[in-house]
């Protein structure tokens, strides 16, 4: 059943034939992987520790923790936020300048609502 693409018509299971599906995976992965090109280890520590933090802190996340939580100074943290909103993917500030969502987690009030099994309470972006 590896690498087997199921897809599902009225009532029936249908096996799709890998012919039909591999080069459209490929195709996304280039398409993905172009996009995220710009992405150096630092903004993808940034993003991460937004994402980890976010259901943690439980409110928005200023540019200053991130900097001290990451050794990172704030202005290279701020430069590194401009690029990810930039992107319009990875994560959105609110007029503070403060994370207030880092894909796929928000602090904001969406009707994705989400529990942790550490119990943390959040909302899908």
């Amino acid at each position: 059943m590896a690498n087997q693409l199921m897809s599902g018509f009225w009532r029936l299971m249908l096996s799709v034939p890998p012919f039909l599906w591999e080069a459209q995976v490929a195709k996304a992965r280039h398409k993905i992987q172009r996009g995220m090109g710009f992405m150096s280890p630092e903004h993808r520590s940034v993003h991460h520790f937004s994402v980890r933090e976010l259901p943690r802190f439980g409110r928005p996340l200023p540019p200053e923790r991130i900097a001290d939580r990451l050794g990172l100074t704030v202005s290279r943290v701020v430069t590194l936020l401009d690029d990810l909103e930039a992107r319009m993917t990875f994560l959105f500030r609110n007029p503070s300048g403060e994370v207030t969502w880092a894909y796929p987690v928000t602090v904001e009030t969406t009707p994705h609502a989400m529990t942790f099994s550490t119990g943390e309470r959040l909302h899908a972006a």
